[in-house]
């Protein structure tokens, strides 16, 4: 489970830097297939919160995961937990504004939404299995 959840969490990582970073020189990231849904995102007012990009907090995010799956014992389990459950419910709601309310698909966000889901799974099962058992 803790090599899964780090696999996932380095590209989560990788993703989150992409997107800040082409955020950061003023432009989007580039869809595949020559998509117009990655520029649409990344113009919403829901891009950024407090005039900082989302991807920051993301990153932020898959890094603390990352952390979580190289830790050991209970704290490492329940910070995962929370943090990707958190993460989870994040990429729920953005993913209802890209289809209800932005009207346009970012391919890399759904790309996060899919591994944050996934980090979740690892997560949750991780914590369910081996809460209270020794490192």
């Amino acid at each position: 489970m803790r090599i899964a959840a780090t696999f996932v969490a380095a590209i989560g990582v990788g993703i989150a830097v992409y997107i800040a970073i082409a955020d950061s020189g003023g432009g989007s990231p580039v869809c595949l297939g020559g998509s117009e849904g990655c520029q649409t995102v990344a113009d919403s007012s829901y891009s950024h919160v407090f005039g900082v990009n989302i991807a920051i907090f993301g990153a932020l995010g898959y890094l603390l995961l990352l952390a979580a799956a190289f830790g050991q014992g209970d704290v490492a389990r329940m910070g995962g937990f929370v943090l990707a459950l958190g993460g989870f419910g994040y990429s729920v709601y953005l993913t209802y504004l890209e289809l209800w309310v932005i009207d346009a698909v970012c391919q890399w966000c759904l790309v996060s939404a899919v591994l944050m889901t996934m980090l979740f799974a690892l997560n949750s099962t991780r914590m369910i299995r081996y809460v209270g058992r020794p490192a």
